[in-house]
């Protein structure tokens, strides 16, 4: 899953993003809603947390703007007025949630994954294929009975091809779901992390390359 965190105060975008990116999520951060266009318009989200009262480019003209769009991102709206009237008004708006502050992270992450579950065809809590079983809740995974600890990328990368059900993932596609706006492009950081996952996966390899296309666990 990847989340636009759009918030003015610098220390709590920071701290959501820090929270979010333990849990594997893909996370980018904009401090003010001129930016966060941007990055609407160039890379696809799952979930936006927006902060209603940012300056310059108010949150509920952002929250218009992707209203009014083609974009399928999810709409989490924070604001630090929660009384009745404020949230209506904030949902009128076309945010799918609302958020009081302050709140507390474990909420706030329950109604970002909710949300993710929403934006797309939602993955069933355990994903099972060819041996391997990853638990989304926990964040286990288990390599035909054998628990296998991985790192939150490894973790996140291993899930994503789970999801394909057998399709090719390209590494484009990898790194636009299991990383953020910080990842090179022209690394190689799908293919090193690649390796330390089927390392760690072991013996027989599970994960197939498809020379040119990418990869996939037949």
């Amino acid at each position: 899953m990847r989340v636009l965190i759009v918030e003015d105060e610098q220390m709590l975008a920071d701290s959501i993003a820090e929270g979010l990116r333990a849990e594997a999520l893909a996370v980018d951060v904009a401090y003010d809603g001129e930016t966060a266009l941007e990055q609407l318009g160039v890379n696809d989200y799952d979930v936006l947390v927006l902060d209603r009262d940012l300056p310059g480019v108010h949150g509920d003209d952002v929250a218009r703007t992707v209203v009014g769009s083609e974009l399928t991102v999810r709409v989490l709206m924070l604001t630090a007025a929660s009384d009745v009237s404020s949230r209506v008004s904030g949902l009128s708006l076309g945010a799918d949630d609302y958020l009081g502050k302050p709140f507390a992270f474990e909420e706030l992450l329950a109604r970002v994954h909710a949300l993710g579950r929403r934006a797309h065809r939602a993955a069933p809590p355990q994903l099972e294929r060819s041996g391997i079983r990853l638990d989304q809740a926990r964040r286990e995974v288990y390599r035909d009975g054998r628990y296998v600890a991985l790192a939150r990328r490894e973790f996140a990368l291993l899930a994503e091809l789970l999801k394909a059900d057998g399709a090719v993932v390209s590494a484009e596609e990898l790194l636009e779901k299991a990383w953020d706006e910080n990842a090179d492009p022209f690394t190689n950081t799908v293919r090193v992390t690649m390796m330390r996952l089927r390392r760690k996966l072991g013996e027989p390899q599970v994960i197939e390359t498809v020379q040119g296309a990418g990869y996939r666990i037949p």
